[in-house]
Parts: C-alpha cells; sequence; structure tokens
C-alpha cells in the first residue's frame, strides 16, 4: 500500500531527528483523485525541529499526496483500514501498558477535526451545483445569460447538468469580428512539427493572410483563453486527461513518435497548450455565433477525439465541448455538426451516441482512409461515403443535396460546421480531388442553407479542422473572404473600426469591398456555379436549377 510506504519513510525521517514512538491514529489523502483512508502512526515524545513541525501538524487532519491513480476498490481498502484502526484506537507507547493522558486527549482532538473536516467538505460538495450555475448566470463579462423556454420541459439542460464556473466566456467588443484567433494555436518545437504533414503553423498564415487583405486586425479578433481542466471534465473522463500525462501517450495521438522522448512539461507546455487554447476557442466561438448568427474559430475541429480516447492529432473533444457548454448553458435544444472534413468524424460521432434525438451528425467522408470506425458510423445520423479522387461535382452535388435533405429531417438551433480542407486534390491523407474553388463553394453552400433558405437564420459555428498541405490556409482565407463578399458574414461595427483605423494610420491595402462585405443576405451578389463561370444569384439558385 502507498500509505504504508509514505508512513514507512516518515518513520525513518522522524527516528533519525530523535523523535520516540508510539501510536496515533489519524488520516491520509492519497491517490488521483484524493481519497482519504484511516491510517495510524507512531510517535510519543518530539524533539528538536522536526518535533516542532510535527506538532503543529497534528492540530489538523495528516495529509499526504501522491500522484497518480490507486488501483482496486478503494472504498472496500476504506472499510478494511476503518475496522483496522478501531481496533487501534488505544494508543500504546513503547515503555507503558496503558495511554497516557496526554495521549488520549491528542487522539479525541484528532479524531474530532477530521469529522469536522469531512463534513465541511460533504457540505461544500452539495452546495457546490447551485454556485456555479449563479457565477455562470451573472457577475462574469459577457458570460450572462437569459433563460429560455430551452430550461424548461424537455429542454437541453437537464436537472443533473448545471453550467459549471467557467474564464472562457471573454468580453468581446462589438468593433470585433466573431473570428477566434490566438498566436497560441501554433505549434513549434525544435522542428518536431514537421515529422506530421499537418501544417502545425497554419492557424496563424490564415490570420496574417486576413490581416493583409484588410479584414482583420490584432484590435477586431477575439483572443480566446485555455481551456482548463474543469472544462474539459464537462466531456472528458479524468482517465482520460491523466493519461496525457505520459508523453507516450500524446505521442501515439499526434502520430509523432519522438514526441514520446520529451519531458511531458515540455510536451503540455509545446503541444498541448496550443490545442488546449484551439478547444476554449471552439467553446467561444461557439457561444459568439449564438449571440452575432455566426462564429469561426481559425483552429480547432478535432474530429477524432471522444470523451475517453485521442487520435489522429486531437486530442480534445472540442466539438462536442461546445456542444455541451450550449446545451448545458440552456442556449440550445438541438444541434446539427456538418463535418465534411475527408475522414470519419468519429470522437463526436462516440460522443453523442446516446443523444442522436438532439445532435444530428452529417459526415460526408472518404470511405478508403482512417479511421475504419465501424461502431462509430452508429452515431451518424446522415454519412455519406465518398471514393478514392471524387471530383468537384460529384461532391458539391451530394453536398447540397444530403444536406437540404438532412435539414428537412431536423431543425437545429445551431450548425457545427467542421470545415476541413484536406478534401483538396493533393492532399497526402485526404486522397480526394477537390478543387480550391471547390472548397469556396462547399463553404458557400453550407452558408447559404443556414442564412438564406430558411424564415429564421441557423446560427453557424465554423471550425477549421484537416488540411495537410503549405496551401491550406490559403485556401481557407479566401473561403472566408468570399462567405464576407457575398454577404454570408459581416460585421458592421468591425467594417467601420478598420475603415477609421486606416483613415488615421494612411496605411494602404487591399481589402475586399466594405459595401459587398456588409450587404445583406437578401441581396447577396452573384456566386459562381460550382462547375462553370455561369454567375448565378446563389450557388443553391444553380443547384435548384
Amino acid at each position: 500500500m502507498r500509505s504504508y510506504r509514505i508512513f514507512s519513510h516518515l518513520a525513518k525521517v522522524l527516528q533519525h531527528n530523535s523523535v520516540k514512538t508510539s501510536t496515533l491514529v489519524g488520516r491520509v489523502q492519497i491517490g488521483w483523485p484524493l481519497i482519504s483512508l484511516p491510517v495510524t502512526l507512531s510517535f510519543d515524545g518530539v524533539e528538536g525541529k522536526w518535533g516542532q513541525r510535527l506538532k503543529s501538524y497534528l492540530q489538523k487532519p495528516i495529509q499526504a499526496f501522491v500522484p497518480g491513480p490507486i488501483m482496486g476498490d478503494t472504498s472496500e481498502n476504506t472499510s478494511k483500514l476503518d475496522s483496522q484502526t478501531a481496533s487501534k484506537q488505544a494508543p500504546v507507547s513503547q515503555g507503558d501498558s496503558k495511554p497516557t493522558e496526554r495521549m488520549q486527549t491528542l487522539q479525541e482532538h484528532l479524531t474530532q477535526r477530521t469529522d469536522e473536516h469531512n463534513e465541511e467538505q460533504s457540505r461544500q460538495n452539495t452546495q457546490e451545483p447551485s454556485e456555479a450555475s449563479a457565477a455562470c448566470s451573472s457577475g462574469q463579462p459577457n458570460t450572462k445569460v437569459q433563460k429560455t423556454d430551452h430550461q424548461e420541459g424537455d429542454g437541453a439542460s437537464s436537472s443533473s447538468e448545471q453550467p459549471h464556473k467557467t474564464h472562457l466566456f471573454v468580453e468581446v467588443a462589438d468593433h470585433q469580428w466573431p473570428i477566434v484567433y490566438s498566436t497560441e494555436y501554433n505549434i513549434g518545437f525544435l522542428g518536431m512539427e514537421k515529422l506530421h504533414p499537418f501544417d502545425s503553423g497554419k492557424w496563424g498564415k490564415v490570420f496574417q493572410f486576413l490581416r493583409e487583405e484588410g479584414m482583420l486586425s490584432e484590435a477586431t479578433i477575439v483572443r480566446p483563453l485555455e481551456a482548463t481542466e474543469a472544462d474539459l471534465l464537462v466531456v472528458h473522463s479524468s482517465s482520460y486527461i491523466n493519461s496525457l500525462r505520459w508523453s507516450i501517450t500524446v505521442a501515439g495521438i499526434t502520430e509523432v513518435p519522438p514526441v514520446a522522448l520529451l519531458p511531458n512539461f515540455v510536451v503540455q507546455k509545446k503541444v498541448l497548450k496550443p490545442l488546449r487554447t484551439q478547444t476554449g476557442g471552439t467553446i467561444l466561438a461557439a457561444k459568439l455565433a449564438m449571440e452575432r448568427g455566426w462564429a469561426i474559430n481559425v483552429g480547432g475541429g478535432f474530429h477524432h477525439c471522444s470523451s475517453d480516447r485521442g487520435g489522429g492529432f486531437c486530442a480534445y473533444a472540442d466539438i462536442t465541448l461546445s456542444i455541451k457548454f450550449l446545451l448545458e448553458l440552456g442556449l440550445i435544444k438541438k444541434a446539427m455538426i456538418v463535418d465534411l472534413d475527408a475522414h470519419q468524424g468519429n470522437g463526436h460521432a462516440r460522443d453523442f451516441m446516446d443523444m442522436m434525438d438532439k445532435v444530428y451528425i452529417m459526415d460526408v467522408y472518404n470511405r478508403n482512409i482512417y479511421p475504419h470506425d465501424g461502431f462509430a458510423k452508429r452515431g451518424i445520423r446522415r454519412k455519406v461515403e465518398l471514393d478514392f479522387f471524387t471530383g468537384d461535382e460529384e461532391y458539391l452535388d451530394k453536398v447540397y443535396n444530403h444536406l437540404k435533405k438532412a435539414l428537412e429531417e431536423f431543425e437545429p438551433d445551431i450548425i457545427v460546421y467542421n470545415a476541413g480542407t484536406d478534401c483538396l486534390e493533393g492532399d497526402p491523407l485526404g486522397a480526394l480531388s477537390i478543387t480550391a474553388e471547390g472548397i469556396k463553394n462547399r463553404d458557400q453552400i453550407v452558408f447559404e442553407f443556414a442564412k438564406k433558405e430558411r424564415d429564421k437564420p441557423i446560427p453557424v459555428l465554423m471550425v477549421t479542422s484537416g488540411g495537410y498541405q503549405r496551401n491550406n490556409a490559403r485556401i481557407i482565407a479566401d473561403s472566408i473572404l468570399n462567405l464576407r463578399q457575398k454577404g454570408l458574414i459581416g460585421c458592421q461595427a468591425a467594417e467601420e473600426h478598420q475603415a477609421k483605423r486606416k483613415k488615421k494610420t494612411g496605411s494602404s491595402g487591399s481589402p475586399s469591398s466594405p459595401e459587398s462585405a456588409t450587404t445583406p443576405s437578401s441581396g447577396a451578389s452573384s456566386p459562381t456555379s460550382p462547375t462553370s463561370g455561369e454567375p448565378r444569384r446563389g450557388l443553391l439558385d444553380w443547384f435548384k436549377r
């Protein structure tokens, strides 16, 4: 037992420092999460500085902290140790047949303090949900959420699910685009990131391209915060989070074997922290989408990660987390995931397999590539399987027709759009043949369905997901600029702020026309046909024709 090793070591320290021994009953907390178990510790008289320190510690329950999980049935172990402790309630010194009066008093005091401590912990645990709910409803910048009918009846939030206290919902000014990005997104350490085909710096390149085009600036971007362990535990199991403390586990998830040789504190800082920050960005963007009608996280889209397993460069289930947060806050009842990454999105499919009435998943993917997760396919309501090297015409036709049918079958409160660009022709992993223009048209189709084809537009959260070529960042930026030009996304205050800034600095740029960017979607200008240059009022009009 770990506790015996702890006190064996402590006994040697006390003996070395001239501390005589007798028996003391206390409790020790061990393991992760911490578990309180009864133990006995022997001592009698105390001398020197170690003796004085020991006296001070005896005024409260004994605690020792040991990292790592405890194997076995802890409840059974607790009962066994409780019975052992009960049989040793009378402390006996080495030279006396009866305990001294001083030791009896000390033991009673310790037992009383231990009971008080346990009662206080129990009381805090029962009060915690209501306090968290109050903190989430008010008192934090930009986190005030009005109660709606979603929180009544058979709404999204059950009585057992209460919004937990989080710092992720930072204050967002009116002049900021609902586009989330941080320099912390980018991964780089001694060139190891180049051992994976994924461009681990593409997120910064997307921002740079949009800034060069005059759409974004440092003042108009929304910067997210890193998701904490408490945030991650809304979806992830504690055992999975603990497993990421082993570098070899992270090496398997990122598919970069040398990561296993790095100290875990380096892995946490250089690999996992950027992914946690992107996860925080997706959660924040989800709430922004509900407030502004749309939002884009320049990163995120880790669709291979589920609550208890990661893979395919996906360590955290940001899509699942974003939907869970919205359900907890009562902002939505139902959500739709439109996954157009070239790979099957097995992570969120596993997570929502028991919630298919509330979360509808449409997944268009290459059936012949990773992850081949047959079990996860059960969680996909509308799966569209493609063959190698599918081209624009077939691809866009399937996206259009299946998304149309999906929205006829299911009316979501939000669309979470996983806009992976690994379907681009030449991608070494996606193995499809979609052109850059085809990707722009694909993104436009999704936003037009959400914005123009219904009386009440559906909020859209877009994440960028996979893409394993150096030109992916340019294509993502061009697609966002296209959505802006077509009036499918816009922010009047941000456009005005950017114009004033340029006027003050006298800087020249080549942004897209602000007039076209802020034109209402009902009057959107003519996009081109996905397979020809013929001008139409919108891609959906072309498909209808």
